[in-house]
């Protein structure tokens, strides 16, 4: 099979981070992946929700919009609507677990980071990518509050990513683009942690089923990617040491 961008069955496409793209969240960065491209806010307050009040524990959350020009054709905000896009409500949600599985919340103390995930530009794995660049959002803020003395040490303990794999014409490929994610028999998405593996699984047989076979393929396929992505998180983060 040509894949629709000439890309090896296991390739990513090509991924840009520019660190501090927006000038007052504490941190920011813009993610490019392909085509598409998203932009990563995490803002630090000094309060918690009211379940974690008197705790001593953080909260680390998540939400995630796509602008109306993101796509091909204009889609509605969500104002207009008076309710969020059920799909990017489960999105946000999902960001918010996996961001979450990462952060020690006692050493982050009672205060909270919201991670802001905007999609400027869509060309599939949006989700994925919103994941991948959180985190190093997330991991800018953190440091920030390292460095500025309001914590004695990091609070992650890990490095998240996420990626894309399905089956397009019967073969496994790694990294779908939207014109791969739109004609895939089974589409998955794969976020990891380098310390204690899978986060969260979500695969779909698109028409049908897919075998025992073809899922150890894919995941073969999903952790080569995660290792990729990781360093290019590392790079991004110049090498940050976690705990």
């Amino acid at each position: 099979m040509s894949r629709f961008d000439n890309r090896e069955n296991d390739e990513l496409r090509p991924i840009k981070i520019t660190k501090n793209f927006t000038r007052y969240a504490e941190g920011s960065i813009l993610i490019e992946w392909g085509n598409t491209k998203v932009i990563c806010n995490a803002t630090v307050e000094e309060s918690v929700p009211s379940f974690k009040k008197g705790g001593g524990e953080g909260w680390v959350t998540a939400e995630y919009s796509m602008l109306p020009r993101a796509t091909q054709s204009r889609n509605k905000r969500d104002i207009h609507k008076l309710k969020m896009n059920p799909r990017a409500t489960e999105i946000q949600r999902l960001i918010g677990r996996s961001l979450r599985g990462a952060v020690d919340m006692k050493a982050l103390g009672e205060r909270s980071i919201t991670v802001d995930c905007d999609v400027i530009q869509a060309d599939g794995g949006t989700r994925t990518a919103s994941i991948t660049g959180g985190f190093i959002a997330l991991a800018l803020a953190c440091k920030g509050l390292v460095e500025r003395g309001l914590l004695a040490k990091m609070p992650l303990t890990s490095y998240i990513t996420a990626v894309s794999v399905g089956i397009v014409e019967g073969q496994s490929v790694l990294d779908l683009c939207y014109e791969e994610d739109s004609a895939a028999e089974v589409d998955m998405n794969i976020i990891m942690s380098n310390a204690s593996g899978f986060i969260e699984l979500q695969g779909t047989g698109e028409n049908g089923t897919f075998s025992q076979e073809q899922l150890a393929e894919m995941l073969c396929l999903g952790k080569k990617g995660i290792q990729d992505l990781m360093k290019i998180q590392k790079d991004a983060l110049e090498g940050l040491e976690l705990r």
